[in-house]
């Protein structure tokens, strides 16, 4: 915290300076345009915001796929991007294998409204193609898009063939 206010205390001295070289038009709209984009969309979804569970498991062309989804339950909007970080655990919460990998899809933002939800698939092999399979974990570990906080979700998951991965979140 305290080299980044330093380092932001700097971009203000120079900035600073900028303005009194250029008779403050390029400094000001600069400062000015910042708040307006900050604050054009919805803000960033919490954990506190969301309640998290599964899906449906279905199996397909020899993958297993499950949804991850978010729902909404404040009284307020608020916005997932990106991939959510997903690991397996065992009964005691200690991790089984290595994260899901993201699958490489793009990702967008998607809104949500109070009590509306958006889901993540997380993927795996139908059995031992390749590779064998992991333990049954008991948990997943999900931590949402920006967070740095994890929920803990009930679910029956085994890893195979060292394939382990996870979608962004989507509609």
């Amino acid at each position: 915290m305290f080299l980044h206010s330093r380092h932001f205390s700097r971009r203000v001295a120079i900035a600073s300076a900028t303005a009194l070289l250029t008779g403050g038009a390029a400094a000001g709209a600069a400062w000015a345009t910042a708040p307006a984009s900050a604050s054009a969309g919805p803000r960033t979804c919490t954990v506190s915001d969301l309640y998290v569970s599964m899906g449906r498991k279905e199996g397909a062309a020899g993958s297993l796929y499950w949804p991850i989804r978010f729902t909404n339950t404040s009284t307020t909007g608020c916005a997932l991007r990106g991939y959510p970080g997903v690991s397996v655990l065992d009964a005691t919460h200690h991790q089984m294998g290595a994260a899901a990998t993201r699958n490489g899809e793009a990702v967008s933002t998607v809104t949500l409204t109070p009590a509306h939800s958006v889901s993540a698939v997380i993927r795996t092999t139908n059995g031992p193609i390749g590779g064998p399979c992991q333990a049954t974990g008991t948990y997943l570990r999900v931590y949402p898009p920006a967070s740095r906080t994890a929920v803990l979700v009930p679910a029956s998951w085994k890893v195979c063939s060292h394939t382990f991965q996870v979608a962004p979140v989507s509609p």
